[in-house]
């Protein structure tokens, strides 16, 4: 940029020109006024170069300082003649391995000045080279993207995605977190965080990578801006890189004036990173509201239009104009405000609540005829039919179970009997037998009768079940007899013994019987 000496404030229009013969970027500057003969004029010209500090060496260790070599121009290039010049060089530091000795230039710690020269001709070249230590953060934004989302209901949404690389002195062999928090100078030229700028107005910030919310950060609210200290996961050394999101809401009567149906929008194009940033590629993208049209974009300086997008959310029907523009190799001067007017009909701010409104009534208006509606299939009898015919087969099986397990309650009753001699023991378990199994064969033989009334097959199968229980009872009562027998005298051991095998194998072919019947209803 370039300000003459009563312009403080505002810039000289600059414009890129071409110079016939000569390579390189020429610029034409527009005076306020037309500049008489012999009449003077005093301009200050501001250039800012980016990545012309090469590191040198360009691989360093975790314990050595980082050097960079700047290669300039001894002259200020100009295509007109100059009488005298002088030209100074600020360093970050005062180390300073090697230097051009043109004109024997004078050095003052950190501060090399070469001249005055005198009468240079046009266009005068010389190269400038300084090698010294630069322990400075070489941090560059290589990909953004700046995502600006407008609502008229009275927020603005900002999101920034960021790819930032430290372009210093790669980092050669390993790195050792013990020594970097153990000596101060150990990762010298290293990022451990950096200070984001945020509108005054910033609010609900976040700060995120691919993993989830980065909670290494502190928040500074000030009168005038908000200040984020931005602190990555791990630090930065030369060639690494980082990736993240931030995100904010403003309040849009901040930045969104309106006159009638005209709206203009004022924003920064690139907004505050870090201190001396450099973004080698920008791509913003601005989110209008759904049905604005006639836009039109003012910036303060060339931009790249890409065609227009269109973005859906919630509630939209036709999609939301989005403005794409890309720039590269922007710098900090380039924090600077773009306008974006457009029109836009304020009854289609009435368009989402219509939306809210119709769905709820067609959801209500759905439930009132579906509830009013009978959507009952016909009854199927031949499957009513199977359901209850399965269900007194369940019954019949427990049943059944349940009946065998009284033989072996009474069997235990017969085994304490031969042991005590007691006849009251042997007389009360036959009369629980009696009891419960009548009562157990009665209830099945209802169910048979049920699945009779069905014109189930299985009715007979339960019969047969009924027949075979009939010998199991009989065989057990004889056991019992016979240890009566046995217990009085009346009959030998081994008969008893001999006898009681018999029944045992009579009595389990019979329940193999019934367990293979079950099994199969």
């Amino acid at each position: 940029q370039v300000k003459g000496e009563e312009e403080e404030e505002n810039t000289l229009e600059v414009r890129e020109t071409k110079v016939k013969g000569k390579s390189g970027k020429f610029f034409s500057v527009k005076l306020p006024s037309p500049l008489a003969p012999g009449a003077k004029v005093r301009v200050s010209v501001e250039m800012v170069f980016t990545h012309v500090l090469q590191p040198y060496p360009t691989h360093i260790t975790q314990s050595e300082k980082q050097f960079v070599v700047f290669e300039g121009n001894h002259y200020f290039y100009s295509p007109y003649f100059t009488k005298t010049q002088t030209t100074r060089v600020k360093l970050a530091s005062r180390n300073v391995e090697s230097y051009t000795k043109l004109g024997n230039p004078s050095r003052t710690e950190d501060m090399i000045e070469y001249g005055p020269f005198k009468d240079i001709p046009p266009y005068s070249q010389d190269t400038l080279k300084v090698h010294y230590e630069n322990n400075s953060p070489f941090l560059t934004i290589t990909s953004m993207t700046r995502v600006i989302e407008v609502s008229h209901w009275g927020n603005i949404a900002v999101e920034e995605t960021v790819d930032l690389k430290h372009t210093g002195a790669v980092l050669k062999g390993p790195f050792s977190r013990y020594d970097y928090q153990r000596q101060p100078d150990s990762g010298i030229s290293s990022v451990k965080s950096f200070k984001t700028i945020l509108p005054a107005a910033a609010q609900d910030v976040y700060y995120r990578d691919e993993i989830g919310n980065i909670s290494t950060s502190h928040l500074l609210v000030l009168d005038d801006s908000v200040e984020m200290e931005i602190r990555p996961r791990f630090p930065l050394f030369g060639g690494w890189k980082t990736h993240y999101i931030i995100g904010y809401n403003l309040p849009s009567y901040e930045y969104l004036y309106n006159l009638g149906d005209q709206y203009a929008l004022k924003m920064r194009f690139v907004d505050h990173v870090f201190d001396e940033q450099v973004t080698d590629s920008l791509t913003v993208k601005i989110v209008l509201p759904e049905g604005a049209k006639n836009i039109h974009v003012d910036s303060p300086y060339e931009i790249n239009r890409a065609s227009d997008e269109l973005h859906y959310t919630y509630l939209d029907t036709f999609g939301r104009p989005v403005i794409v523009a890309h720039k590269s190799n922007l710098v900090e001067q380039h924090i600077q405000d773009i306008v974006v007017h457009y029109t836009f009909n304020k009854i289609l701010m009435l368009q989402e609540p219509l939306l809210v409104v119709g769905a709820f009534y067609i959801l209500f208006f759905t439930v009132i005829v579906y509830v009013r509606l009978d959507f009952s299939i016909t009854k199927d009898p031949a499957a009513e039919a199977r359901m209850k015919v399965a269900c007194i087969t369940e019954q019949v099986l427990t049943l059944v179970n349940k009946r065998l397990g009284l033989y072996r309650h009474f069997d235990e009753a017969v085994n304490k009997y031969k042991q005590s001699r007691d006849i009251s023991t042997l007389n009360s378990g036959k009369k629980a037998l009696e009891t419960e199994h009548k009562a157990l064969t009665n209830e099945i033989a209802s169910l048979q009768s049920k699945l009779k009334t069905e014109g189930s097959d299985l009715c007979d199968k339960v019969s047969e079940i009924q027949k075979l229980d009939g010998q199991v009872k009989e065989l057990v009562l004889k056991s019992s007899v016979e240890a009566e027998r046995l217990v009085a005298g009346k009959l030998k051991k081994d008969t008893y013994i001999e006898n009681e095998k018999m029944h045992s194998n009579k009595r389990q072919d019979l329940v193999t019987k019934i367990d293979n019947i079950l099994d199969a209803l």
